[in-house]
C-alpha cells in the first residue's frame, strides 16, 4: 500500500487491540514529515551534482547571498555584523543590517547557544525543523479546507517542497521558518481557532515582511467572524496578528529616527520599494522578447502561472482568507521593483494558491498522482539546483 492510499484510512481504523497505534497509524502521522523530507532530499541529491558539475561547494551554496547576512545576525546581533557584508551596491553603514527581520536568526542563535552546534549547523536544523512543521500545517489546511482530503494534504505538501524555488526550504534563509508559521496560522483561519491564528501570525511578523499579505488575511477574517459569531477570541486574534510586523518596523523607525525606517534602508541598500508592478511588467516584455537565461524566462512564466492558480482559486471556491493571503503575496512580489531574480523565491509563501492543484490531484488515480508528483519533485529540484550553482547572481 503506498503512502497515498494508507491515508485515506480514517484515524480510528487504525488502532489495534487496546488501542495501541497500527502500523498504518503510524503511517498516516509520519507522512507528511517523510514527503516533505524525501522531496527536499532529492533536491539535495541534484544539489550536490550541479555544485561538482559547476565546481561549487555545496554548503557554501546553500548558505550564500542573504543566507550570510542571516547567520551574521545569529552570531553577533545588529551591531556586530561581519564588516565584509554589504548591500546590493557593495556599501554598508550601521542601518544596513536592519533590513533583516529578526525571527530566523534568533532562532538560529538560540540554537547555536547549546554544546558541540555550529552557527551554520543551527542555521539547516531551524529551516529543516520549520519545514517539517510546515509539512503538517499544509497537510492539516489540504484536509479541511472545502472539498479536501488525507489525499489532497499529503499532495499539497508534495507541491511546496517541490516548487522551483524550494531550495530555499534547505538553506539559512528564513522561508522555512515563516512559511510553517503563516500555514499553521491559516490552519487557524479555517478552524476558527482565533488564538492560534492570532498568535502564529503575530510571530511570522518578525519573519519576513510578507507577513503583511498574512496580517491582512488573519484580521480580515478574524473580524468578519466576531462581527458574526465568534465573539472575543476573534477579537483577540485580530489585535494580536499584527504585533510582530508592527512591533520590528517601530523598532527600525526608532534606530533610524524615521517613521518609515526600514522601508528606507530596503530602498537605499537595495533599491527596493513597491511601484504597482511597473519594474515587473517592463522585466516581464523584456524577457519574453529576448530571453537571456533560463532563470529569468522561467521566473516570467511562473509569475504568469500564479496569476492563473488565483483565477482557479476563485473557480474551485478556495476559502476567501486563503485567497486573499495568496494574493497578498503575489501582490507584494509582483508591485516591487526589487531584484528581479529573486521573484520566484519570494513565490514560495504564496502556497495556498497551489490548493486548486492539490485538491484536482487528490480526486485522480494514484498512479497519476505519483507521476505528476514525481515530475513536478524532479523539475523542482534541478531548477533549485540551477539557481544556486549555474546561476551567477543572487536569488
Amino acid at each position: 500500500m503506498s503512502t497515498l492510499e494508507a491515508v485515506s484510512v480514517q484515524p480510528g481504523d487504525a488502532r489495534g487491540p487496546g488501542g495501541r497505534p497500527t502500523g498504518r497509524r503510524v503511517a498516516v502521522l509520519l507522512a507528511p514529515a517523510v514527503l516533505y523530507l524525501v522531496v527536499r532530499e532529492l533536491g539535495l541529491l541534484v544539489l550536490g551534482l550541479m555544485a561538482d558539475r559547476w565546481n561549487k561547494d555545496v554548503t557554501k551554496a546553500l548558505t550564500s547571498w542573504d543566507g550570510q547576512w542571516f547567520l551574521g545576525i545569529a552570531q553577533g546581533g545588529y551591531d556586530d555584523v561581519p564588516s565584509w557584508l554589504g548591500d546590493a551596491f557593495g556599501r554598508r553603514s550601521t542601518e544596513t543590517p536592519l533590513a533583516f527581520f529578526p525571527g530566523y536568526p534568533a532562532l538560529v542563535r538560540w540554537l547555536d547557544a547549546l554544546p558541540g552546534v555550529t552557527p551554520i549547523g543551527a542555521g539547516f536544523t531551524v529551516s529543516l525543523v520549520s519545514g517539517v512543521v510546515c509539512a503538517y500545517g499544509l497537510n492539516r489546511l489540504g484536509r479541511v479546507v472545502r472539498g479536501g482530503s488525507p489525499r489532497a494534504g499529503l499532495v499539497l505538501v508534495v507541491l511546496f517542497s517541490a516548487s522551483p524555488m524550494a531550495v530555499v526550504l534547505s538553506m539559512t534563509y528564513s522561508e522555512a521558518t515563516f512559511c510553517a508559521l503563516a500555514a499553521w496560522a491559516l490552519v487557524g483561519v479555517v478552524e476558527r481557532r482565533w488564538l492560534l491564528a492570532g498568535l502564529c501570525c503575530a510571530a511570522a511578523g518578525l519573519v519576513r515582511p510578507t507577513a503583511a499579505a498574512l496580517i491582512l488575511a488573519v484580521v480580515a477574517a478574524a473580524v468578519v467572524a466576531a462581527w458574526r459569531r465568534d465573539g472575543w477570541r476573534a477579537w483577540v486574534g485580530a489585535v494580536v496578528a499584527p504585533l510582530g510586523l508592527a512591533g520590528y518596523l517601530a523598532y527600525v523607525a526608532v534606530r533610524t529616527g524615521q517613521w518609515d525606517g526600514w522601508f528606507a534602508v530596503q530602498q537605499r541598500g537595495w533599491d527596493s520599494r513597491f511601484d504597482g508592478g511597473a519594474a515587473t511588467w517592463k522585466f516581464a516584455t523584456m524577457i519574453l522578447g529576448e530571453p537571456r537565461s533560463v532563470l529569468e524566462l522561467a521566473t516570467v512564466w511562473f509569475l504568469v502561472g500564479a496569476i492563473a492558480l488565483v483565477v482557479l482559486c476563485a473557480r474551485r471556491r478556495v476559502e476567501w482568507p486563503l485567497v486573499v493571503y495568496g494574493v497578498g503575496v503575489l501582490v507584494m512580489d509582483l508591485g516591487s521593483n526589487g531584484l528581479m531574480n529573486s521573484k520566484a523565491r519570494l513565490l514560495l509563501p504564496a502556497f495556498t494558491l497551489l490548493i486548486p492543484l492539490a485538491l484536482a490531484l487528490g480526486r485522480r488515480r494514484t498512479s497519476t498522482v505519483v507521476a505528476v508528483l514525481v515530475g513536478v519533485a524532479v523539475f523542482g529540484a534541478w531548477f533549485g539546483a540551477y539557481a544556486i550553482t549555474a546561476w551567477p547572481y543572487a536569488i
